[in-house]
């Protein structure tokens, strides 16, 4: 009766010992450098995410990258390496995260990244399978762009954006959407997110006598072109990607940017949205929880997109529990197939459906048009 009863006590402790096991997770966001302004918001919005899941503790291991791609690896490294994590939320930027992938490919840690570029999980090969992401592709923002300005009658565009990946992806994807519906990009220029003027490639555009123009940039340095704009008697429709929509760009905008039209997910009007729109429920949640901690108004869609990695993160690593104890690379590898089969996930920007060659999982819920009007964001029906 007594060998019994002492395997009984064994596997019992062997099970409190997998129970007890921590889930570490690794983030690297830029909460310096000319990102600050997405990757703080980022960062304030780990503090939310859950302490507990499935009975595990978790660990949140929270790094800066400055904006830099080299130290985005860097970080990356250091949190696979000594932190053990097992999994990886960042970066803030397109650079950076498409920097980080060899990283997290090699040491075979799932990542989500919260940065927009579709090159960080398009195709999905050997290294991507590992890579998810939460905001929207340049595409779906591009063909939303685009078909206001059609439906405005626009014909020829302007287009400045940065000198980087996120930059050059738009310019690809906005081309596309463009010759779908016959508006000519008439100018094609590029500045780089620390630049200081951008007289240069504002007298080409101006030059060019575009009835729009489109500005790819994100955070506070976006507004440097339509301030350049502004000065030099523009007097066209102005338009900026989803990297802008936060309050430090309207901040420093100020009334450079009255009139701006830009895509949005749900989440930066959600108080605005019709009591039938799918998002409207988990947008709202997001924003009750960001403000309750961050003050009224204080919301931001980039802090949203490290709220959806967290809960892509969270329902993975419920199912991975099952399977595997974190820490080790089954507990790694269950989580990975359990991001890549989410369904019907519903999250502050869209409703996340992902496939194994899809590691976005965004579909057009996930998207609204916005314009600036008395320094606000307003819901574009």
């Amino acid at each position: 009766m007594k060998r019994p009863f002492k395997l009984l006590l064994l596997s019992a402790l062997l099970a409190a010992q997998t129970a007890f096991a921590d889930i570490n997770v690794g983030v690297t966001v830029s909460t310096t450098g000319p990102a600050a302004s997405l990757g703080i918001p980022e960062k304030n919005t780990v503090s939310l995410m859950p302490a507990v899941i499935g009975g595990q503790k978790v660990n949140y291991i929270v790094l800066d990258d400055a904006s830099d791609t080299t130290a985005a690896v860097t970080n990356a490294r250091k949190l696979i390496a000594e932190n053990k994590v097992d999994v990886i939320l960042g970066s803030t930027t397109s650079p950076n995260s498409l920097a980080m992938i060899d990283a997290v490919a090699e040491a075979q840690t799932p990542m989500i990244s919260i940065a927009a570029s579709a090159r960080i999980v398009e195709p999905v090969d050997a290294k991507k399978r590992w890579v998810f992401k939460t905001p929207q592709n340049d595409i779906m923002m591009s063909l939303a762009i685009i078909s206001h300005m059609a439906d405005k009658g626009i014909k020829t565009v302007g287009f400045i954006g940065f000198a980087d990946a996120y930059g050059e992806g738009w310019f690809n994807e906005f081309s596309k959407a463009a010759g779908l519906k016959g508006v000519q990009i008439v100018a094609n220029e590029r500045y780089s997110r620390a630049d200081t003027s951008v007289t240069g490639q504002v007298l080409k555009i101006v030059a060019a006598k575009p009835e729009a123009v489109l500005i790819a940039g994100s955070g506070t340095p976006a507004v440097l072109p339509q301030k350049a704009l502004k000065e030099r008697g523009y007097s066209g429709l102005i338009y900026q990607t989803h990297g802008v929509a936060n309050n430090d760009f309207l901040r420093v905008g100020g009334k450079d940017v009255e009139g701006t039209f830009l895509p949005a997910g749900p989440v930066l009007v959600a108080a605005q949205l019709p009591a039938n729109h799918p998002l409207k429920k988990s947008a709202l949640e997001y924003v009750a929880k960001y403000e309750a901690a961050f003050g009224k108004g204080s919301i931001s869609t980039f802090g949203a997109h490290a709220w959806d990695a967290g809960l892509l993160m969270s329902t993975a690593a419920t199912q991975a529990l099952k399977k595997a104890k974190p820490g080790t690379p089954e507990f790694r590898a269950a989580m990975r197939d359990a991001l890549e089969g989410i369904k019907e996930l519903s999250g502050a920007h869209g409703v996340f459906n992902m496939s194994p060659t899809d590691h976005l999982g965004l579909d057009q819920r996930a998207r609204v048009m916005v314009k600036i009007e008395g320094g606000a964001w307003k819901y574009q029906p």
